[in-house]
């Protein structure tokens, strides 16, 4: 896509059906070089029609973050969903788990001796048709255990009625400049000295669930017998400055026009300013990014501040700054959240409008 279609009204999340094939397409082709599963994580984008593609290209299941976004992708055909999350079930989550493992295969996870025996005791009959992966701290040290701690997890969800098959970890700190490498070695280690004492403690461990965006096109053999990477369908910034994606793999924009223009005066900056803010692009910024997102055809340029509706673009002295009207394309930071802000998305090719997705999955956060 090289231009906005001229029927598309700002601001308006426009995906090029023709990279996001080619970057679903690739990542299969990576992952199933190593030998692995691709089970890809489905809360980036949100969208059944896109998950269709992902099955059609070789993904042996779906991940997702919750319940909600479990319920609405098997309604739509999914038939093996991993709520890749350490869940705290209530016999209201018990119900709705019972129901879909009744009609798909379903995973969770959890990380607690705790949460296990409550697990176990609201999903009573229905704990053997649910599998259960222990989650991994493998260096991002948000949820996870150490890997000496899985054994005693694992214990307590099989003497609480459930069957374990896995382990699984999230290499989260492999967003950040000069870690992806160093993430995806603690991933490996942290899988693999779970797993082995697992095995020696008697359970069947067969899924070795790990990978992120940035970790699973790194390692060669892995341990790992499945990788969970969501962002690669889009790309966005982070991944652009991380190097983890390229221009050219940028699947995902934000169509938004210059509705404010000033050359700078003084100590005001030279700048443009769009009609797509916060409640589209996301307003999240990691301490180390160039902004709030990029320019698809000016990467030189910077989004600098985002109101609900403004995004303030620091422009390079060098360049012409664009006139009032001018129809610019964002690459947000986190697509992640830019999907969770729309109710639908523009699918594109070339300069051609193809289809109108919903985002099913939108606010499915329980």
């Amino acid at each position: 896509m090289s231009a906005v279609p001229a029927e598309i009204e700002t601001p308006e999340v426009l995906i090029d059906r023709d990279v996001l094939e080619q970057n679903i397409h690739r990542m299969a082709t990576v992952v199933g070089a190593k030998g692995m599963d691709l089970r890809p994580h489905v809360k980036t984008h949100k969208m059944p029609e896109i998950a269709k593609l992902q099955l059609a290209a070789g993904a042996v299941g779906l991940t997702v973050a919750t319940i909600g976004e479990a319920e609405v992708f098997v309604q739509h055909g999914a038939r093996d969903v991993f709520i890749a999350y350490p869940l705290w079930i209530t016999p209201h989550h018990a119900r709705r788990l019972a129901q879909l493992s009744s009609v798909a295969r379903v995973a969770v996870g959890t990380d607690s001796v705790e949460a296990a025996q409550a697990m176990g005791a609201a999903l009573s009959g229905a704990a053997e048709q649910i599998e259960i992966l222990v989650e991994i701290d493998s260096g991002h040290h948000r949820s996870g255990v150490s890997p000496l701690h899985a054994v005693e997890v694992a214990q307590s969800a099989t003497a609480a009625g459930l069957r374990v098959s896995g382990v699984f970890t999230f290499p989260g700190h492999s967003y950040a400049p000069g870690m992806p490498v160093k993430a995806a070695e603690q991933e490996q280690v942290a899988l693999d000295e779970s797993a082995s004492l697992l095995r020696s403690a008697g359970f069947d461990i067969s899924r070795i669930s790990g990978g992120s965006t940035p970790t699973a096109a790194l390692a060669g053999r892995s341990v790992a017998n499945e990788v969970r990477p969501g962002v690669y369908v889009f790309g966005d910034a982070q991944q652009l400055e991380l190097e983890r994606c390229t221009l050219d793999e940028i699947a995902l924009t934000i169509a938004a026009t210059v509705v404010s223009r000033h050359e700078g005066q003084g100590s005001a900056p030279r700048r443009c300013v769009l009609d797509a803010g916060s409640k589209i692009i996301g307003s999240d910024r990691p301490a180390w990014a160039k902004g709030f997102g990029r320019l698809m055809d000016h990467p030189e340029a910077r989004i600098s501040a985002l109101s609900e509706h403004h995004a303030t673009v620091i422009w390079p002295e060098d360049s012409e700054l664009p006139a009032l009207g001018t129809r610019l394309r964002v690459i947000p930071n986190h697509v992640c959240l830019t999907m969770n802000l729309v109710d639908e998305a523009t699918v594109v090719s070339g300069d051609k409008v193809i289809a109108r997705w919903r985002v099913d999955a939108r606010g499915k956060n329980k």
